[in-house]
């Protein structure tokens, strides 16, 4: 049996971030101020780092691992926000689909996106692609990050450990420290706090 300390942690602030706009599909860097707040943090020990291919992730692993190659994982792309990409709330305003889609509690799917279902249901795969590479390192007491979106972090533990989707909502730079247990067919998540 391996124990692993997991840090989820979410990608620097993006243009896009800091005019609170829907960026799910859309490859952005990162901004000035979302580099310089990540060179600035001390990240959690990683012996192995994962990331989502969207280069504000690969790049948010550049400024907090700097030399450490991250093994990518594909289901971790942020969702895909259908005619709502690029767009911020005020916007949005007045649009029915938009309407909608907030009286659902942000269930409904994204009109040409992806519905909440399914997101979750990509990232939990890619949580075990990410648990299959875990269980190939020799160690059993071990130290990993995974830099990706605050929805694929919201994602992982409302469906791998429990509560509400939007309970595991967190800032750019930000993210939790997820103690398991692993085995060969299996794992347990035993706590999940922010860091």
């Amino acid at each position: 049996m391996k124990t692993v300390e997991l840090y989820l942690i979410r990608h620097g602030k993006t243009p896009g971030n800091e005019e609170k706009r829907y960026v799910g599909r859309t490859e952005e860097s990162l901004s000035e101020t979302g580099r310089r707040e990540l060179l600035g943090k001390q990240a959690p020990a990683a012996e192995v780092l994962f990331s989502s291919p969207m280069k504000r992730c690969v790049e948010s692993c550049q400024c907090l691992y700097p030399g450490m190659e991250p093994i990518v994982i594909d289901a971790f792309r942020e969702i895909d926000f259908g005619t709502f990409e690029g767009k911020n709330y005020q916007e949005l305003s007045g649009n029915k689909d938009y309407q909608a889609w907030i009286d659902s509690g942000g269930t409904m799917a994204f009109p040409q996106g992806e519905s909440r279902q399914d997101f979750i249901q990509r990232n939990l795969a890619g949580f075990q692609e990410l648990l299959m590479e875990l269980r190939k390192h020799p160690k059993d007491e071990l130290k990993a990050a995974a830099v990706v979106h605050g929805g694929t972090v919201m994602s992982i533990l409302s469906g791998a450990y429990g509560g509400d989707y939007y309970d595991y909502q967190i800032p750019n730079g930000e993210g939790y420290k997820v103690c398991m247990k692993l085995e060969e067919n299996n794992f347990q998540i035993l706590s999940a706090e922010r860091i």
